[in-house]
C-alpha cells in the first residue's frame, strides 16, 4: 500500500504542473481586468490645507492680503482644491470672525471685577461685526447646547447683546469643539475658483438632520469627496447602537460624495473600511505632505509627487505648510513659496505628473472592471495555486504531495464557507509567492548537478550558454507566481490598501531558508545521513566567524525588508537618478547584487560544485521579483517594467562579472603551477 501511495505521489507531479498551467491560463482574464481598472481614474487633485494658510497669516502684518496673494499663487501652479477643517473658536479668531477672551483677560482689562478670576472660568466671545454674529452665533449655540453647555448673551462696551456671548466652559475646552465648515471662507474660496475638500470628525454625537444639512451645503458647493479628521470616520462611535455608518453612507451616496483614504497611517481610521464598502469603494488614495517635508528641495518634492501618482495609485496630493521660526534671520517663515516653486518651476511636479499620462482635476474613484466568468477563473486559479504549493512540498516530503493537495483544497473550501475568502486568498497567494522562487532555484540546482554529471568538465563558452539559458528559465518559473498573486488579490480593496498582501517577512526569509536546507541536507544519500555528517563536522573559528557574518548580513537584510526599512540619503539619491533617467526604477538589490550573483553562481558551480552554496543567497533576487508584484497598489505595468529592467540589467552586470571570473580563472590556471612549485 505504501509503495502504491508513493507511486501515486510520483505520478501526481506531472498532473500538478498541468494544474499550475491551467491556473496560469485562468488568471489571464483577471489580469486583463486589473490592467483595465488601472487605466481609469487618470485625474490627480492637488490640495492645500486652508488652516495652514490661516496659521501662516497670523504672523503677517496684513493677514487677509497675505491669504489672497498665496491663494492666487497656488491657483496659478495647479492647486485646484482647498481642504477645510471643521472650524473652531481658535480658527474663527485667526480669521477675525470673532475675538475670544478668558475671564482673566477681562479682569486684566478691568471689564470684570477682580473677584471674578477666583469664581469664574468662562469663555467670552465678541463677534467682529453683525454679519459674523448672524452667521456664527446660531452655530455656536447649537453646538454647545448639544453638549449641555450654556451659551448666554453678554454685554460688551459699545456693542449690542447680539454681538457678544458667554460660553459657560473654560477657553481650553471651548476652542476644541468643532463648529462646522466656515461658510464665509468657503464662499470666498469658491469665488476664487477652488474646489473644497471638507474634513469631518466624529467628535460629536451623530445627528442625521445636521449631517444632511452639511451634505446639502457641500453638494451645492460642488464637493465630490470628503476627508476625515482624527482616528475615526463620521458615525463610527454610534455605529454599534444606531447603525450610523450605514445611514451616513446612504446620505453620502444620495449627495454623490465619496471619501479619501490617507496613505501611510500607523493604523486605519476606525470605521473606514466599513464605510468604503457601503459606498461601493467610491474611494481615492491621498498622499499627505507634512509641514516638515514641505521644506525639502524642489526636485525631491517633485519626485515624491510624481512617484505617488505613477507608482502608488495616489490621486490626491495633500499639502501642509505651517510656519517655523528661523533663528538665523530672526524671522518666521513658511514653505508656501517652496511649494509654489516645486509645482511651477521648469521640470516641476505638475509637468512630471502630466508627462506620466495624468491630468490635474477632481480625483475620481477607479472604475472596477469585472466579468461574469471571474468567479470560475478564480476557482481554477485557486486549484492551480494549491498544486503549486504541493509541488514545493514534493521536493522535501514527496510522500505528502497528494495529502497537501487534499488538505489545501479542503482548507480553501472551508475558509470560503465560513466567509473568510479574503483570508484564503491572502494565505494562498503568500504560499504561491514562496513556492515559485523556491522551486525555480531548486530546479536550477538540480540542473547544474545533472549537467555536471553528464558533461564533467565544460569549456567557458559552454558554461556561459548553460548559464544564460538556466538564468532565464529560473526567472520565468519564479515569475509564474505573479499571475496567481494578481488573480487572487484582484479586489479593489488591495489597490486602495484597505487590504494588503500579508507575510512579506516570510516571503523574504522562507525561500532562502528552504533552498539552504535543500543544498545542505538533500545532496547526499539521505537527509538523516547529511544531518549526522554536519553534526560530526568540527566547529572551528572560521565557522564561528562565518556564522557571525551570516547573522549580521541576515539582520541587515531583514532591516531593509518592507515599507519600514531604512534607506540612506545616498541610496535615495541613486534611486531618484535611476527613476529620472530610465523612467521606472528597477530594484537596486536585484540588478546590482542578487541577479548578477545568481548568474556568476551558476557559471562557477558548473565547474566548482561546492560553489552551489552561492545560489542560497542569490535566491533573494528571485523572490524579490515576486515581491515587487505583491505591492498591489503599484500598477501591473510599472511592476512588470521594473522586473524586466532588473533582469536585463542584472544579466548584463552578471555577464561582466563572468568575464572577470574567466580572466581570473585563466590567470590562476597559468600561474598556479609556478606558485605551487615555489
Amino acid at each position: 500500500m505504501y509503495q502504491r501511495w508513493q507511486q501515486w505521489n510520483n505520478v501526481s507531479r506531472k498532473w500538478l504542473w498541468i494544474l499550475v498551467i491551467v491556473g496560469l491560463v485562468a488568471s489571464l482574464p483577471l489580469i486583463v481586468g486589473r490592467v483595465q481598472t488601472e487605466s481609469t481614474a487618470k485625474k490627480v487633485e492637488i490640495v492645500f490645507n486652508y488652516r495652514s494658510l490661516l496659521e501662516n497669516s497670523s504672523y503677517q502684518p496684513n493677514p487677509e492680503q497675505y491669504i489672497g496673494e498665496q491663494l492666487e499663487q497656488l491657483k496659478g501652479v495647479g492647486v485646484g482644491t482647498i481642504a477645510m477643517y471643521e472650524s473652531n473658536l481658535d480658527e474663527l479668531t485667526k480669521s477675525h470672525r470673532l475675538m475670544l477672551f478668558s475671564t482673566q483677560d477681562l479682569v486684566d482689562q478691568k471689564r470684570l471685577p477682580l473677584t471674578a478670576s477666583q469664581t469664574d472660568n468662562a469663555t467670552y466671545i465678541v463677534f467682529t461685526n453683525e454679519e459674523n454674529a448672524k452667521t456664527f452665533r446660531p452655530v455656536i449655540e447649537k453646538t454647545f447646547s448639544q453638549l449641555d453647555i450654556d451659551v448666554v448673551p453678554w454685554n460688551w462696551e459699545g456693542s449690542s447683546s447680539a454681538t457678544a456671548i458667554r460660553i459657560n466652559t473654560s477657553p481650553a475646552n471651548a476652542v476644541i469643539k468643532p463648529l462646522g465648515t466656515d461658510p464665509i471662507a468657503m464662499k470666498m474660496l469658491r469665488d476664487k475658483g477652488f474646489q473644497i475638500l471638507p474634513r469631518l470628525s466624529d467628535s460629536l454625537a451623530y445627528d442625521q438632520a445636521s449631517v444632511d444639512a452639511i451634505l446639502d451645503t457641500f453638494e451645492q458647493n460642488g464637493v465630490k469627496r470628503i476627508l476625515f479628521d482624527g482616528d475615526a470616520v463620521k458615525g463610527f462611535k454610534d455605529q454599534q447602537e444606531k447603525k450610523t455608518l450605514n445611514t451616513f453612507a446612504d446620505s453620502l451616496k444620495k449627495h454623490g460624495i465619496g471619501i479619501a483614504a490617507i496613505e501611510g497611517l500607523k493604523k486605519p481610521q476606525q470605521g473606514f473600511n466599513k464605510l468604503a464598502y457601503l459606498l461601493n469603494y467610491n474611494v481615492v488614495r491621498l498622499h499627505s505632505l507634512n509641514d516638515r517635508d514641505a521644506k525639502l528641495d524642489n526636485e525631491t518634492l517633485a519626485d515624491r509627487f510624481s512617484l505617488a501618482a505613477k507608482d502608488r495609485k495616489i490621486r490626491m496630493i495633500y499639502i501642509n505648510s505651517l510656519p517655523s521660526r528661523d533663528t538665523s534671520t530672526a524671522s518666521v517663515k513658511d514653505s508656501v513659496e517652496n511649494i509654489v516653486k516645486t509645482l511651477g518651476a521648469p521640470g516641476n511636479a505638475v509637468q512630471r505628473i502630466e508627462k506620466d499620462g495624468f491630468q490635474l482635476g477632481q480625483a475620481e474613484a477607479f472604475d472596477v472592471v469585472q466579468h461574469s466568468w471571474d468567479k470560475v477563473a478564480k476557482a481554477l486559479v485557486t486549484l492551480g495555486g494549491v498544486a503549486f504549493v504541493a509541488l514545493l512540498v514534493s521536493f522535501f516530503l514527496p510522500t505528502l504531495t497528494l495529502a497537501t493537495v487534499l488538505l489545501g483544497l479542503l482548507g480553501c473550501a472551508g475558509l470560503v464557507l465560513i466567509h473568510k475568502q479574503d483570508l484564503m486568498e491572502q494565505v494562498l497567494s503568500l504560499f504561491v509567492a514562496i513556492s515559485a522562487p523556491t522551486i525555480a532555484t531548486l530546479l536550477a540546482i538540480r540542473k547544474i548537478q545533472e549537467l555536471k554529471r553528464e558533461h564533467g568538465y565544460m569549456s567557458a563558452g559552454r558554461r556561459f550558454t548553460h548559464t544564460l539559458v538556466l538564468f532565464i528559465k529560473t526567472s520565468l518559473i519564479s515569475l509564474s507566481a505573479v499571475p496567481f498573486i494578481i488573480a487572487l488579490l484582484n479586489s479593489i480593496t488591495y489597490a486602495l490598501v484597505l487590504n494588503q498582501f500579508r507575510g512579506v517577512s516570510l516571503l523574504h526569509v522562507l525561500p532562502v531558508f528552504l533552498v539552504g536546507v535543500y543544498v545542505l541536507l538533500y545532496q547526499g544519500k539521505s537527509v538523516w545521513s547529511e544531518v549526522k555528517r554536519w553534526l560530526r563536522t568540527p566547529l572551528t573559528l572560521l565557522w564561528v566567524v562565518a556564522g557571525i557574518v551570516v547573522a549580521g548580513a541576515g539582520y541587515y537584510y531583514l532591516s531593509r525588508t518592507g515599507n519600514a526599512g531604512t534607506v540612506s540619503s545616498y541610496e535615495l539619491a541613486f534611486r531618484a537618478f535611476l527613476e529620472n533617467t530610465i523612467g521606472v526604477r528597477p530594484r537596486t538589490k536585484e540588478f546590482l547584487i542578487f541577479h548578477p550573483l545568481f548568474v556568476v553562481g551558476i557559471f562557477a558551480a558548473l565547474r566548482y560544485p561546492k560553489l552551489i552554496y552561492i545560489l542560497i543567497v542569490a535566491a533573494i533576487g528571485q523572490l524579490s521579483m515576486v515581491d515587487t508584484f505583491a505591492h498591489i497598489h503599484t500598477p501591473v505595468m510599472i511592476s512588470l517594467i521594473r522586473g524586466v529592467l532588473g533582469l536585463g540589467l542584472g544579466l548584463i552586470i552578471g555577464m561582466i562579472a563572468i568575464a572577470i571570473w574567466i580572466y581570473v580563472e585563466r590567470c590562476w590556471e597559468k600561474w598556479s603551477p609556478h606558485l605551487l612549485k615555489d
